[in-house]
């Protein structure tokens, strides 16, 4: 088995993208300090896969922790970078946290994969790195815009220098995977988004529903869009997951066309805030209480893919629709309170 590192392995996507690599046959190592990650999402993991998952609490800004775990493992293959910080309105509080975590952490792991002689490295990017883009379907040709926010620019940065990486380095190949907005669980509900104060929409939905918030709010009720409420394109994470997967396939098997190439990771439909909302009162049974509010900084009005290059090149296609996105975020918020109710009576 080809063995892949996957940086902030114990994280949202990160964990759901190592059940996916493990389940197409692929030995997986994880790198995560567990400052954001969780071990709850590696035992998870390790209950799905019905295997033990060594994950190593390293911090990536640390270059000499970093290199020990690639002397440690030199049959790495092909790394997955997740590990960043994620939050835009606490990258718009906390600039230099931001620049100085996403991209030092982002220099040292692939330092070491050159000077271990791993060619093949996902990097995980964002639709963010569009800004408000001025065509809809964007396209991977889009112009960047203005980054609306330091997280944003990190993506942008972060994507800059592994494309200037792979203009020296001939022999080393970058897949820049730009998601959109990953919602929903493993459709075992064993494992999904744990955020005890999530700033993404669906796990604040399911949160009100349940009862942990009293009320949500919904940002912004005046944007140019169909109902007043911003639009994104919400895609299930196991989808997103498999993605990485095929990234993967795709250059350990030559098919890339060039050494660095990017891909847009949607579903191609804008859905509106309000909508989603609804698609989970549909789904839930559940009616959310929530309030309009004003604008949040940050946030982009409308951002949807056109995914045709991923659909055609790695030969990905997404399986879950938006009610099943909502059905397995619904169950895994029952199950954390189902775990929390037996925590409770022990």
């Amino acid at each position: 088995m080809k063995k892949i590192l996957v940086t902030g392995g114990c994280g949202y996507i990160g964990g759901h993208t190592i059940v996916d690599l493990i389940d197409h046959g692929f030995e997986v190592i994880s790198m995560d300090d567990l400052s954001r990650g969780s071990l709850r999402m590696l035992h998870g993991i390790e209950k799905i896969a019905k295997r033990p998952i060594k994950n190593y609490r390293v911090n990536l800004c640390d270059l000499e922790d970093t290199q020990a775990v690639f002397n440690e493992n030199p049959d790495i293959v092909g790394i997955i970078h997740f590990a960043a910080y994620k939050s835009v309105p606490e990258s718009v509080e906390q600039p230099l946290r931001y620049y100085s975590n996403n991209l030092d952490s982002l220099v040292n792991i692939l330092r070491c994969a050159r000077e271990s002689g791993v060619k093949h490295f996902v990097f995980s990017s964002s639709c963010s790195v569009y800004g408000n883009a001025k065509e809809l379907p964007v396209e991977e040709s889009a112009p960047l815009q203005e980054a609306e926010s330091p997280y944003a620019r990190t993506k942008q940065i972060g994507e800059a220098i592994c494309r200037d990486v792979t203009k020296v380095n001939r022999d080393f190949n970058v897949m820049l995977l730009r998601y959109f907005n990953p919602v929903g669980a493993h459709p075992s509900a064993i494992i999904g988004e744990l955020q005890e104060k999530p700033e993404n929409l669906v796990p604040v939905i399911t949160q009100t529903a349940i009862g942990k918030r009293a009320e949500m709010n919904v940002f912004g009720s005046d944007y140019p869009t169909r109902d007043g409420s911003c639009v994104r394109d919400y895609i299930h994470v196991m989808d997103i997951a498999n993605a990485h997967t095929k990234a993967l396939q795709y250059m350990i098997e030559g098919k890339n066309e060039e050494r660095c190439e990017v891909f847009n990771l949607g579903t191609g439909e804008g859905v509106t805030v309000l909508e989603l909302i609804n698609a989970f009162e549909k789904v839930s049974g559940q009616k959310l209480n929530y309030k309009m509010g004003g604008r949040r900084a940050g946030d982009v009005v409308e951002v949807y893919a056109n995914n045709n290059k991923a659909k055609e090149r790695l030969g990905w296609e997404t399986k879950f629709d938006l009610d099943q996105m909502m059905d397995t975020a619904w169950r895994w918020e029952q199950e954390i309170k189902k775990e929390a109710e037996r925590i409770q009576l022990n």
